[in-house]
């Protein structure tokens, strides 16, 4: 069985305040986007086995987020062995949640493949095992993430038809960093509420709380935002903790995008 990941974006993040478990509660839409890895895991006879194609992903296999949801699983059900082989697309350490969304997808695929009839609600019980944002992928539909960023909410936002550039400028930001270099507050408006008005009237004040510290120390990002709307974008932003930087569009841009040979550059219509 073969699916694809698919990578999503922040559409405002606001930190809202630091948990008594050292994690932060924060308010963030998640919406979806089309820049994918591919998944396909297979039962097999011989030894379970995990193999890693695309871009080189750190770390050994058994850590591997896939490879610990098969595991997660694993423990309340007996699984048979499987062959799983991710190729790596999605940039990492790029604010896209690439890794949280294979890790998902890896728990959807083997509740199909071995008909354990989990429902959306217990698969994302034990995705939020797995990291933060890995139970958004789930249902993998826009929403209010509040808490950790693995709480949602409904939110009508739908940006279907809009054109998406999203940049990711060759280098990863450190989670650690970005948290370390916000102090956080709660908004003097909801972000829910903002969202409700056009993408048009975004621009200063639907805000990514890390733009304001990583900024300063990587002005490159600053620079492809500014790009971002020279180009004719409605809103743009940073994702995430960063570093892909990404424009709306009503139209797909018709000059050629100014960016250098060695940025991951993906374009497509959500």
């Amino acid at each position: 069985m073969i699916q694809f990941p698919n990578a999503k974006i922040n559409i405002g993040l606001q930190l809202v305040e630091k948990r008594p478990d050292g994690f932060h509660n924060l308010v963030s839409c998640f919406y979806p986007v089309g820049w994918t890895d591919a998944l396909e895991i297979l039962p097999t006879t011989g030894e379970a086995s995990f193999t890693l194609s695309g871009l080189p992903v750190p770390g050994e296999p058994t850590q591997n987020l896939c490879w610990r949801a098969y595991e997660l699983l694993k423990k309340d059900y007996e699984l048979p062995a499987i062959q799983m082989h991710l190729h790596k697309v999605i940039p990492m350490g790029a604010g896209l949640g690439g890794g949280s969304a294979d890790a998902a997808f890896t728990l959807k695929i083997l509740n199909d493949l071995f008909a354990l009839n989990l429902t959306p609600e217990q698969l994302e019980n034990y995705a939020r095992q797995l990291g933060s944002d890995c139970a958004f992928f789930i249902q993998n539909k826009p929403v209010l993430a509040v808490e950790k960023g693995d709480v949602f909410e409904p939110l009508t936002l739908d940006l279907k038809g809009w054109h998406i550039v999203l940049v990711y400028p060759n280098f990863g930001n450190s989670t650690a960093e970005a948290y370390a270099g916000v102090l956080p507050q709660f908004p003097e408006k909801s972000l829910k509420t903002l969202l409700v008005q056009a993408p048009n009237t975004w621009k200063d004040a639907v805000v990514n709380d890390f733009e304001a510290s990583l900024f300063p120390k990587y002005p490159v990002l600053a620079e492809v935002k500014e790009q971002l709307y020279s180009l004719g974008a409605e809103y743009a932003s940073m994702s995430g903790s960063g570093s892909t930087m990404y424009g709306l569009f009503r139209e797909s841009p018709t000059q050629p995008l100014p960016f250098p040979e060695d940025y991951s550059i993906w374009q497509g219509i959500l």
